[in-house]
């Protein structure tokens, strides 16, 4: 038998395809300003830099356990561990944008409230994730695996979940505003970005 393993591939890739980063954004930005909106931007994205790590990390610890021929139980306590950082850093950034109040545009109250139930739906899905994998039977390596199994499903089923409301926060005059932020710049930059010395 195989084991967890392929298993765990999965779970890595039900990661990677879902709404990572939020609030990280690249790009040009204008050089209009507009102080109250600069000024949100940068409370939301300042907020943003811890959370933002925490979520890279349980990324990348659940890619190394899943990329590794890991044992059950250091599967289970990885991810464990990785999906509660996840619903902590998620909620983290939930608040900071209800603390920030509405962007100062045009449907900004509506685009900040959908923001932050969306947020809150995923550190919600997270915490979920975390009590089913802590469920899992680590003594019975077929039934754990088919456990990790539904815990992939439910994890591609929130990283398509959306981040429609994010994005509609990010549009326009807003999204520049945040480029401009450094809390608010990608956290991991593209391949090509990093420079050979």
């Amino acid at each position: 038998m195989e084991g967890t393993n392929p298993v765990n591939k999965k779970l890595a890739a039900a990661l990677s395809g879902g709404a990572v980063l939020v609030l990280a954004l690249s790009g040009c930005s204008g050089d209009d300003s507009n102080e109250k909106l600069d000024a949100w931007a940068k409370q939301v994205c300042d907020a943003r830099v811890a959370p933002a790590k925490k979520i890279q990390a349980a990324n990348d610890s659940i890619q190394k356990v899943s990329s590794e021929n890991s044992k059950p139980a250091d599967v289970q306590k990885a991810d464990s561990k990785a999906f509660q950082d996840l619903s902590d850093a998620y909620g983290d950034i939930a608040d900071a944008v209800e603390k920030a109040g509405p962007p100062p545009t045009d449907d900004g109250k509506t685009k900040q409230q959908n923001a932050v139930k969306e947020l809150d739906a995923l550190s919600t899905g997270y915490a979920d994730l975390k009590k089913k994998v802590d469920k899992l039977d680590t003594g019975d390596q077929a039934a754990f695996a088919k456990g990790l199994e539904g815990i992939a499903t439910g994890l591609t089923k929130l990283s398509k979940s959306g981040d429609s409301a994010i994005n509609q926060l990010q549009e326009g005059e807003v999204g520049e505003a945040m480029a401009k932020q450094d809390g608010c710049k990608s956290a991991s930059p593209s391949p090509s970005a990093s420079k050979k010395s």
